[in-house]
């Protein structure tokens, strides 16, 4: 099965569809490794793994395939959310996931919030997670935005 398929199998066709656009807009496409602004070698649509090494060009395909196996890979922290969640909520949690990690989703108030059913609440949570290596990055705080609406569109 694609990394394609098995995201749709986890999250369905629609927040597939709505996930993989936000993320690869926000993260950008770099053909290469290269770092990113918190100091993390970086290639493609954001991502990171031991594998890369400085230097590496990749091919559009290729890159595509990464981003594929990351949300998947990012996918499982929808598991920490026990209440259900509409396809922009799971779309926008995912591209936050992507973004912070799994750890920090799954230890979030933003996932404390949706789990005692506040999903305004933790729709609005997304707005707090602006700022990387100590300071607010103004794509941060577009990418929030855009994630808050596709997570607020069902409220």
């Amino acid at each position: 099965m694609s990394d394609r398929a098995r995201l749709i199998a986890k999250i369905g066709a629609t927040a597939a569809a709505l996930v993989i656009p936000v993320v690869a807009y926000y993260e950008g496409k770099v053909n290469r490794t290269y770092v990113d602004p918190v100091g993390v070698l970086t290639s493609c649509y954001g991502h990171t793994g031991s594998e890369l090494k400085s230097g590496q060009t990749f091919t559009d395909e290729q890159c595509l395939a990464q981003l594929e196996a990351d949300l998947v890979k990012h996918a499982v922290a929808l598991d920490c959310v026990r209440h259900s969640l509409s396809d922009g909520q799971k779309a926008a949690f995912l591209s936050f996931a992507f973004n912070v990690g799994n750890g920090a989703f799954c230890n979030s108030t933003l996932v404390r919030k949706a789990n005692a059913g506040d999903m305004s609440g933790a729709c609005a949570e997304l707005s707090r997670w602006t700022v990387a290596g100590g300071k607010e990055l103004p794509g941060l705080v577009k990418r929030r935005a855009t994630e808050r609406a596709l997570c607020e569109r069902d409220l």
